[in-house]
């Protein structure tokens, strides 16, 4: 016979293994019913990650490796570099592509966080290159840069503070802005389209993307040392 004892302590254990899965998984249930909406509320650390932004003047630059004449067609292989924020000459990120024609377009989101979103009151801006094209392809159809939805390299380090969810949570809203550049403008983000378009490139010559004082994107084209 089993004494009362030891049935209390049975009973006692399972109900607390009981308790401690509904935490863990209520846990869950809450984490992946957060929206971006409640993560950019109230969050004191994501508002002091994105007020470590700082200017930016640079953000990569591309060059002509070769061009050549395919069945009539002239195609160019470019080689894209994405470069760090805090350090011009390193890079984060390196791309060739094969495009037709000489005219290539670079498309890039700007992204834009007004006092709203910051902790010392000054407006902030990140930067996502998206694809590149020729003149002769429909923007849809261009070659990805960056990959859509997930975190940046040139940010990397942005948002170390926050749990890996939340990270995850911030940059797929962000990127989102792509579709729908103002649905978080309530909470003080909104994106812009930046278009670097540079005719006739050729080899022997860098060209450098750069950013004005207000936020759009132009090019430099300098000698290839």
């Amino acid at each position: 016979m089993v004494k009362p004892k030891l049935i209390r302590v049975f009973f006692g254990g399972v109900a607390a293994i009981f308790v401690l899965a509904a935490a863990y998984f209520g846990r869950g249930v809450y984490q992946s019913a957060m929206t971006i909406h409640d993560l950019l509320g109230e969050n004191k650390e994501l508002k002091q990650a994105i007020s470590t932004l700082t200017d930016e003047d640079q953000i990569g630059y591309a060059k002509v490796i070769s061009q050549r004449t395919e069945d009539g067609k002239l195609m160019t292989t470019l080689r894209f570099v994405e470069t760090s924020r805090d350090d011009k000459t390193r890079k984060i990120l390196q791309k060739e592509y094969i495009i037709e024609g000489d005219v290539i377009h670079f498309d890039a989101l700007i992204v834009k966080f007004t006092d709203q979103m910051v902790l010392d009151g000054k407006a902030r801006a990140l930067y996502l290159w998206r694809r590149v094209y020729g003149e002769k392809t429909p923007p849809e159809e261009g070659l990805p840069i960056e990959e859509p939805g997930v975190e940046p390299k040139r940010y990397e380090d942005l948002l170390k503070v926050l749990p890996l969810e939340d990270q995850k949570l911030f940059w797929s809203g962000i990127w989102d802005l792509a579709n729908n550049p103002e649905q978080l403008a309530q909470h003080g983000i909104k994106a812009i389209y930046g278009n670097v378009i540079y005719s006739q490139l050729r080899e022997g010559l860098i060209y450098v993307f750069k950013i004005g004082p207000t936020g759009h994107l132009y090019v430099e084209d300098v000698f290839d040392m």
